[in-house]
């Protein structure tokens, strides 16, 4: 667990530099140029992420359970990542009225995603695998709010029904085809 505890300091660490020492990164950002933070952020990222996801798998050889959820929270989990595919893909299609509206859909993606796998898992591993995960999404959620808002493009229905037809789309194809081979455990 050590090893995943690592991965998650340094990725979510790395994602939380806007919540924690915003000024640290705009002073920075001006001193490297954009591209070059950008690449750096995008490194360290990749790296704890890896680590995460590694440590999180060896974890699952040797589980402590705290907990044993019941079978039918996979459906409620089945059921929570619809929104959440959603909510992600809102985050990257312009003009959408779910980003105009929350204003911040990848990190409601992640509080989505992260609350459901908690209420299926009942391993020691999984409660901080996703806790961290929903605890550094509810401080993202709240820091974000508060920084002046990004200028939005006109929501528009077109933008609307990419969004959410996009969502499904992405929801069908990690559901049913790359959730086994990504975490080794089928969707249902």
């Amino acid at each position: 667990m050590t090893v995943m505890i690592l991965g998650l300091l340094i990725f979510l660490g790395i994602h939380s530099v806007r919540i924690f020492a915003d000024d640290w990164r705009t002073a920075q950002i001006r001193r490297l140029g954009l591209l070059p933070w950008k690449a750096g952020y995008a490194v360290v990222s990749v790296i704890g992420l890896a680590i995460a996801i590694w440590g999180y798998g060896q974890m699952r050889l040797d589980p402590i359970w705290i907990w044993f959820p019941p079978t039918g929270l996979r459906h409620a989990v089945a059921l929570l990542m619809i929104p959440a595919f959603i909510l992600l893909v809102a985050a990257y299609v312009p003009g959408n009225h779910i980003k105009a509206k929350l204003g911040h859909p990848m990190v409601l993606a992640v509080k989505v995603w992260a609350l459901s796998h908690l209420l299926a898992n009942g391993r020691l591993g999984d409660i901080v695998f996703f806790g961290a995960f929903l605890a550094w999404a509810v401080l993202d959620f709240r820091s974000a709010r508060r920084r002046q808002p990004a200028p939005q493009t006109t929501p528009r229905m077109a933008g609307t029904a990419i969004t959410v037809v996009g969502g499904l789309i992405a929801y069908y194809l990690f559901a049913f085809h790359l959730h086994v081979w990504v975490t080794g455990v089928p969707v249902m």
